[in-house]
Order: structure tokens, then C-alpha cells, then sequence
């Protein structure tokens, strides 16, 4: 299982006959729950040994296990060796199936009487799991009272489709509006007006006499009128509205009623309507509400329910559909995701769950290799050994793909796996570009296998490898349990890389993984990179010619030697005098990038401002307080910071020693000179690449002139088009590490850097105190790759070191100083007490950092002739118990590296 225990023993399946299923995943029940275990083998001591439990069920065909047997043996035999728990080291591997999805339902064994166990417990009717207590369930389980079962769990995603019209209800499909109505069906009181008109004199004969105002007003209805209205009879005739009632009740005016036009807004309302709203009629026909309201009332308008056109966003969801959220429906519709919302809820659209579609996965690059199939298959174009290990290093990385395609395609055409390892995130990127072409004029396809997928796009690159889709796999550690079959080959790119070096418990170098999971597949293993590790150069190989190199190296050891370094030559001046940390030389090439509107990058040894702060009175230097090493000054936060633990604090007003209020800067960072460059280049754009601070740096992408300070993070990054200038500004730094490697991975440095532009050669300036360092003359003099790592590995010979003996390192730590020394001691007499000899152990002695994280931690090291003579030295650790802790790193990458000087890993 993947915890940081060894391996465990528990039973076959119930019914289940043959060999221990080597390299499947069963689930076993652990602390009361299912686990997901990965078999890693059969226990010895048959039926007697202690089991634990019994597995509940084999997750995988023994015929399609999840890793193959090979890669289990060979990861299992080297976590063995190096006394490494093996959940540990799967834990650290396997990135994928440890979470598999499954539907497992539950029922009790006939007849069965689960009482004991409480009143809500599992008949005999099959049912959910998840309906009862995992601990229920467990305990059940253990009395052999509980049938199980458990079946895939399909993948599905919710998607959001567009409803067809039909399918839409109707309250949503149509809308109320206002219409006009026929005129003829208004009522009569609108439709008609009513008029007062006066009889002739031959028509009132006999009636009653009129007073002198009555008649007066009957004389003005029978030359003005007829008129609308009694009121407006009166206002017209002058007299009161009771005078001209009594002229009607009289007899001598009649009421007409006379048809009446339609008004001006039902001819609105018929030419533009209808309308959604009276206020919509009201406003396009310029009236009050009042009078569309009276004409509604009276009958000249009603409401009706129309056809509601589709909405745009509905369209666009039947044209573009189905979208994954309403988010991104809104987004394309360009509305508001409160109006797509509106619209599910009104049953324009809806939520359906379909089966998920295999996730988008890097696809293979075209390879630029000019070269047909027929002469990559041919025998005569593979020039690498025919050994079961042999390197390939130098040149350009192109050159390399050239060289190593032909080995690659060939086998990969016969029908053969072939597994790429990378450190870093760039090297994938450009060996994806580089290699993953040449899959297809093979026949196969390249799959890509890293953490930096997500976790559907590990388990669908799983599914292509198993299923034989894929034969080429490219990837980070966790690509080296890939379930290839017949695998052939295994290249480990930048064999020498620190970023192999697992940082989990497991501290794991991946390359010994390799070398140990090839031995067991009888497959060849292949170093490819710049520059080969020291233990690779004793490798039959080739060594293809270096690439073009412009090297000029200040040395500030001989100033006097250097005139053309300007003030350097003057050994009197301070330091800020003598040009550093940018050195004459590389002031005026930094100009030239400007004028020209080049790229320049210069290499930091640090991140943060400075290594630490000094007073200048009594040259104390601020510490950490939980780790014996200095606080990092920071100039944008203004804290000192320790890149160990983080412990951080401001920075003192004045010294705890002497109470000097001043501090003097020591160890330039990158803050410091991303400083110094933005001074000496007015206007010139200043990016910073480092863990604390990366800026974006797509305007160097895009061919603007820049300059770009970092650490070695810059490597993984792609290399700007117009690089003109490379600046290491102390070299020194990466040489004062003490560990046996530091000029080993010194030179590796220099060399990825001279060739990290891919076609041009950029001028490489070192800063440096010792210039004439082989590991940089090697370099500058124009050297091939090997000449550097074959001189230092017959230094290690003569010296007991690496590739001559294998090494482990024993760190014993413990809070109190004495008991984690006597602790180390201990450990170092059971060694001499079980026959170690003296060139075989190395210390106890305290860490080059005696304190670290509160922790004091002694070093041994082990120096073994074989890897059996390693596993027995180190044997002695398990016979006995320990009053502190111990651990122990196989084939350490760093006895101490500061970590802001070592590669970044992934």
C-alpha cells in the first residue's frame, strides 16, 4: 500500500488458485476501510507465516496485471537493497490506480445471523455498501459473514443541450400580448358619440313657452350645433347647464347618436402591435397609460398568446452545444450566466449525463527529421552499441535525437516498448517535441506521463500504454512503472541530473530504478544527454562533437593579469570598485545587448537580495533559530528568511552584539543584481526567475529585448529567440558546496548552459575566482563532453568514490546534541562490530549544517565494493533499535547542497 510501511501479508481471495497475481491491485481491508495494495509478490514461510487478513478482491486480470511482474521485481529488489519500505517507494512511483472508482454492493451470508452486530445490518438482499458503516462492515467481514461484489463504475459528465422546440413547455414557447380588436366590436359607448341637435320651429309647435335664457340658448344650439355633450352646449351658449337641461326636458332638442372614428392609438396599436405591456403601447403611441387602459376596457384591445421566437442564447446552444457549465454557455452566448440559468428553469435547455469522453492528452509533435522511414529502420543507421548499456552525449539536442531515432524507431517497429525518463518539466517539453514523432513512422503511438497531467489524463495514458495503443512512453519518475509490454529499451535523459532525486521519504535516485527495472526486463539502458555523469563514462558510447562555444571568463583571482577588466585591475579599490557582482567586462557586453536590442540571461547563485546581512563593527551575522546557518536577506519584503526551515523576521534595527546600527550586504542574490542591471541599463526591461519570484517573460518569447536574472531555474525554462548573452556571476558558488560532486554538477551547468539555445552559440561570460578550474577549462578550450567526466571519475577511483564503490549515507538526528552523537556512534561501532572495515565507513561527524530544523544530525558514509556488500553493511541497522533516528539515502546526490545552488526539481 502506499504508506511508509514494508510490504504486507495477507491471504489470497477467497476461492482464488494460482501464483500470487504479481503486479495486480487488490482491495484489502485495512483499519477498518478498503485499501487499494499492489501485490508485489508471494510470502515466504508458506502457511505458517502470520497472515493478516484475507484480500477481498483482485481489482485486475492476472493475465493484464496493473504494473508489469518485471518493473515490481526490479523496484522491489533495489527498495530491498536500500532498506526502503516498499509501500514508500510505490507510494513515490505510481501515480495512477491507487483511487480506482467501483460500485460495491453488499448482502449477508445465507442464513446468516448479523443480530450481534446491531439492528441496521446487511440481509440478503443485495444493497449499496455505502447504505452501512465501513466498521460494520469490517467486522462482518472478519466473521466470514458478508458476500460481496464490485463492478466498474462507468464515467459520466453532466453536459447542458438545447431542448428541440417541441420539447419546450408551452408557458415558455409562448407570450402574452396586446392586439387590437375589429373596431366594429368595441363597445357602443367608444364606438359612438353622442350629439345634441334642436328641432326646427315647425317640430315644437305646442310645446311649452321658453324663458328668455332658455330660448336663448336654443338659438345658439340651432345656429352652432349639433354639439357633443350638454356641458359643452352650456359653455357655448353661455347659460348654466340646468338652463339647457331644462331646454331638452322641454323638448325642443333631441339626442343623435353618430359613428365615431377609430382613435389615433388602436390605428397604433393595429399598425405596430402587438405589444408585451399596456406601457410598451402606452409609450410608442405617446398617450398616457389612462387612455389605453380606457380603449383595453372598452374593447378596442385584448390579449393574446403568440409564438415566442427562440432566444439567441438558445440558438447558440443548439449551434455550439453541449457546453460542460453555464459558465461557459453564457460566455460564448455573450449573456449573463443569470440569463442561461433563466433559461433552464423555463425548460429551454437541460442537464444530461452522458458517458465522459477520454480526456485531451499531449499530442505527438510532427518530427523534423528529414530522413525517410526505410533508412530509420535500417540497421546501418543505428551507430549506438549493441550492449546492454551504453551513452550518448555532446552536440546539440537535436543532433542527439538524430543519433538515438534510428534505435528508437527500429524497435518500437518490431513490436517492442521503449521508455523515456526526463528530470524536468523542460527537458519533457523538448524531448516530447523531439521524440514523440518518431512513434507514428513506426506504427504506434507516444503517451506522455507525468504529474503535471491530471489525474483522468494519467488513467487514460495508463489505458493507451496497457492496451498496447502506445509503445512509446515519455514522462517524469512516475512513467517508470508504465505497464509497456516487451519493453526493449530505456533512456534516462540527463543521467546526472539531481532532479531524479526523489524528495519524499523514499529519497529514491530514479536512474539506479532504471538501471535495476532494465536488468529485470533484459532490456538495454541508454544515458542520453549533455554531458555524461561521472558514472556513466566508463560506458561504451558515442560522443558526438561539441557545439559551437564562446567562453570568456573573468577572473577575479588575477586582476592584475586582466587590463581590460577596467577598475578590476585595481586591487586597491573595495569590492563595489572592482565591478562586482558584474564585472567590467560584463557591464559593457550588458550595454552592447541594449544598443542592439538583444536578450541577455544572467545565472544568480541565490535567490532573495543576499546570502546574509554583516555588522560592519563586529562582523556578527544575523542567524536562523531553529538551523545554524545565516538569514537570507530579501530588499522587496524587507525580512530576513531562512531557505531551510522559512523561519523569517525583520531585519534589526540594530546589532544584538555591538548595538551598530548599520548592515552590510554579503553573497549578491538575485534581488541585488536585477538591481544592479536596472541601474546600469536605464530603461531596460528586468525580469527575475527564482522559487520566490518568477515574472512573466512572454515579451522575451516574443523577440523584445530583456534582461533575465535567475537561478538554475532558468534552465527549465525554453531559452529566449535572441539570447545574445550569458553572465554567471560567481561561479564559485557552485564549486564551495561540500559534496564530493559539486564540480561535477559545476561543469554539467556550464554545458547546458553553452548549449541551451538551440542553433546559436550566445557568448557565455564566467565570473569567477578560480578560472583556471578544469571543469570550466574543459569548456572554454573546446573539448568534447566526455573529457571532464572521464578525468573525474579517475579521481573517484583513487579517492573511494562513486562510480568506484557504492555509496549510502546514514543521517542519525535527534533534538539533543549528545544523545544524536552517541546515537551516531553507536551506529558506527555495530558497523565495525559486524566487520566494516575502515576505508568502508566514513565519520560519524556532525552536518555540514550542525543544526537544521530544531534537529542535530550526524553523517556516516557507507563505501561498498557491490551493491551485495552494501545491502550487508546496511543489514546491520535492522538488528537492532536505535535511540535516535536513522535514516539512510542510497547513492546520496547531496552530502550538503544548499538548496537554492542544486537543480530544481519537478
Amino acid at each position: 500500500m502506499p504508506l511508509p510501511i514494508a510490504a504486507l501479508d495477507f491471504a489470497a481471495p477467497h476461492g482464488f488458485e494460482g501464483e500470487a497475481p504479481l503486479g495486480c491491485r487488490v482491495l484489502v481491508p485495512w483499519k477498518g476501510e478498503l485499501r487499494v495494495g499492489l501485490v508485489v509478490g508471494e510470502a515466504k514461510g508458506g502457511a505458517t507465516r502470520t497472515r493478516l487478513r484475507e484480500v477481498v478482491h483482485l481489482l485486475d486480470e492476472p493475465a493484464a496485471p496493473w504494473v508489469p511482474p518485471a518493473t515490481v521485481r526490479g523496484v522491489c529488489g533495489w527498495a530491498q537493497d536500500a532498506r526502503i519500505p516498499a509501500g514508500l517507494i510505490w507510494g513515490d512511483l505510481l501515480g495512477v490506480g491507487w483511487t480506482p472508482d467501483y460500485d460495491h454492493a453488499v448482502r449477508a451470508v445465507s442464513e446468516a445471523d448479523l443480530s450481534p452486530f446491531g439492528a441496521d445490518t446487511p440481509d440478503e438482499e443485495w444493497r449499496e455498501a455505502s447504505l452501512f458503516s465501513p466498521l460494520l462492515l469490517d467486522a462482518v467481514r472478519e466473521q466470514g459473514l458478508l458476500e460481496e461484489r464490485f463492478c466498474p463504475r462507468p464515467r459520466f459528465v453532466t453536459r447542458i443541450r438545447a431542448r428541440e422546440p417541441f420539447e419546450v413547455p408551452p408557458s415558455a414557447r409562448t407570450v402574452s400580448a396586446i392586439g387590437a380588436q375589429p373596431w366594429e366590436t368595441v363597445d357602443a359607448a367608444l364606438r359612438e358619440r353622442s350629439e345634441w341637435q334642436a328641432l326646427n320651429a315647425s317640430e315644437t309647435a305646442g310645446l311649452p313657452p321658453l324663458t328668455l335664457k332658455q330660448a336663448s340658448a336654443l338659438e345658439w344650439l340651432r345656429g352652432h350645433g349639433p354639439v357633443t355633450g350638454l356641458p359643452g352646449w352650456a359653455r357655448g351658449a353661455g347659460v348654466g347647464a340646468a338652463v339647457v337641461r331644462r331646454v331638452v326636458e322641454a323638448g325642443y332638442a333631441r339626442e343623435v347618436r353618430r359613428p365615431q372614428a377609430p382613435p389615433a392609438i388602436w390605428h397604433w396599436l393595429r399598425e405596430h402591435g402587438p405589444v408585451p405591456s399596456l406601457n410598451a403601447w402606452a409609450q410608442g403611441a405617446g398617450v398616457s397609460l389612462l387612455e389605453v387602459s380606457r380603449l383595453l376596457n372598452a374593447g378596442g384591445a385584448d390579449y393574446t398568446f403568440a409564438e415566442a421566437p427562440p432566444p439567441p442564447a438558445w440558438r447558440w446552444l443548439r449551434e455550439h452545444g453541449p457546453t460542460e457549465t453555464l459558465s461557459a454557455w453564457a460566455q460564448g452566448a455573450g449573456v449573463s450566466p443569470g440569463a442561461v440559468s433563466a433559461l433552464v428553469g423555463k425548460g429551454w435547455a437541460e442537464y444530461l449525463q452522458q458517458p465522459a469522453p477520454p480526456p485531451e492528452l499531449p499530442a505527438p509533435q510532427p518530427t523534423p527529421d528529414p530522413r525517410p522511414a526505410e533508412e530509420l529502420l535500417a540497421l546501418t543507421s543505428d551507430l549506438l552499441p549493441e550492449t546492454g548499456e551504453w551513452r550518448l552525449h555532446g552536440g546539440r539536442e537535436g543532433a542527439r535525437w538524430l543519433a538515438l531515432a534510428p534505435r528508437l524507431t527500429r524497435l518500437l517497429a518490431q513490436g517492442r516498448g521503449v521508455l523515456v525518463l526526463v528530470p524536468d518539466r523542460a527537458t519533457l517539453a523538448r524531448a516530447w517535441e523531439g521524440l514523440s514523432g518518431y512513434a507514428e513512422v513506426a506504427g504506434t503511438r507516444a503517451a506522455q506521463l507525468t504529474g503535471l497531467l491530471t489525474p483522468r489524463q494519467r488513467e487514460e495514458a495508463w489505458r493507451q500504454i496497457r492496451e498496447g495503443e502506445a509503445r512509446l512512453v515519455i514522462g517524469s519518475p512516475h512513467a517508470l512503472g508504465a505497464p509497456l509490454s516487451n519493453l526493449a529499451l530505456v533512456v534516462v535523459l540527463e543521467e546526472g541530473s539531481d532532479a531524479y532525486k526523489l524528495l519524499s521519504g523514499s529519497r529514491a535516485f530514479v536512474p539506479d530504478l532504471a538501471a535495476r527495472v532494465a536488468r529485470e526486463w533484459g532490456a538495454a539502458l541508454g544515458n542520453v544527454g549533455t554531458v555524461p555523469a561521472v558514472e556513466s563514462a566508463g560506458l561504451p558510447g558515442v560522443v558526438l562533437a561539441p557545439p559551437r562555444t564562446r567562453v570568456h571568463i573573468v577572473d577575479y583571482s588575477r586582476p592584475t593579469e586582466q587590463a581590460q577588466l577596467g577598475p578590476l585591475s585595481s586591487p586597491h579599490l573595495t569590492p563595489q570598485g572592482q565591478g562586482y557582482p558584474l564585472s567590467h567586462d560584463l557591464a559593457r557586453l550588458l550595454r552592447q545587448v541594449q544598443e542592439r536590442g538583444r536578450q541577455a540571461a544572467l545565472l544568480a547563485p541565490r535567490r532573495g537580495y543576499s546570502a546574509l546581512l554583516r555588522c560592519p563593527g563586529c562582523e556578527s551575522v544575523p542567524q536562523c533559530k531553529n538551523c545554524d546557518i545565516p538569514l537570507r536577506f530579501h530588499h522587496e519584503t524587507r525580512r530576513m528568511t531562512c531557505h531551510q526551515c522559512g523561519y523569517g523576521q525583520g531585519v534589526p534595527d540594530r546589532c544584538d552584539e555591538c548595538g551598530e546600527q548599520m548592515w552590510k550586504a554579503r553573497g549578491p542574490g538575485t534581488e541585488w543584481i536585477a538591481q544592479e542591471v536596472t541601474r546600469l541599463l536605464p530603461g531596460m526591461p528586468v525580469y527575475r526567475l527564482d522559487r520566490d519570484h518568477q515574472d512573466n517573460l512572454a515579451p522575451l518569447y516574443a523577440g523584445e529585448s530583456g534582461v533575465v536574472v535567475g537561478t538554475p531555474l532558468l534552465l527549465s525554462r525554453v531559452c529566449p529567440p535572441d539570447l545574445a548573452l550569458i553572465g554567471v556571476t560567481l561561479a564559485d558558488t557552485w564549486l564551495g558546496v561540500s559534496d564530493f560532486r559539486a564540480s561535477e554538477r559545476y561543469h554539467r551547468m556550464l554545458r547546458q548552459l553553452a548549449a541551451w539555445h538551440p542553433r546559436r552559440a550566445p557568448l557565455l561570460v564566467v565570473q569567477t575566482f578560480q578560472g583556471d578550474h578544469p571543469a570550466l577549462r574543459v569548456l572554454a578550450d573546446g573539448r568534447d563532453a566526455l573529457a571532464y567526466p572521464a578525468a573525474e571519475a579517475q579521481v573517484r577511483r583513487e579517492l573511494l568514490y562513486p562510480p568506484a564503490v557504492r555509496l549510502a549515507q546514514i543521517e542519525v538526528s535527534a533534538r539533543d546534541k549528545e544523545r544524536a552523537c552517541a546515537a551516531a556512534q553507536a551506529v558506527a561501532d555495530a558497523l565495525h562490530g559486524a566487520g566494516a572495515t575502515e576505508p568502508e565507513i566514513l565519520g560519524p561527524a556532525p552536518s555540514p549544517v550542525a543544526r537544521l530544523r530544531g534537529v542535530y544530525p550526524y553523517h556516516l558514509l557507507l563505501r561498498a565494493r557491490s551493491d551485495a556488500r552494501l545491502a550487508e553493511l546496511l543489514g546491520v541497522l535492522d538488528t537492532r533499535s536505535w535511540s535516535a533516528r536513522v535514516r539512510v539515502d542510497v547513492n546520496p546526490r547531496a552530502i550538503w547542497i544548499d538548496n537554492q545552488v542544486g537543480q530544481q526539481p519537478w
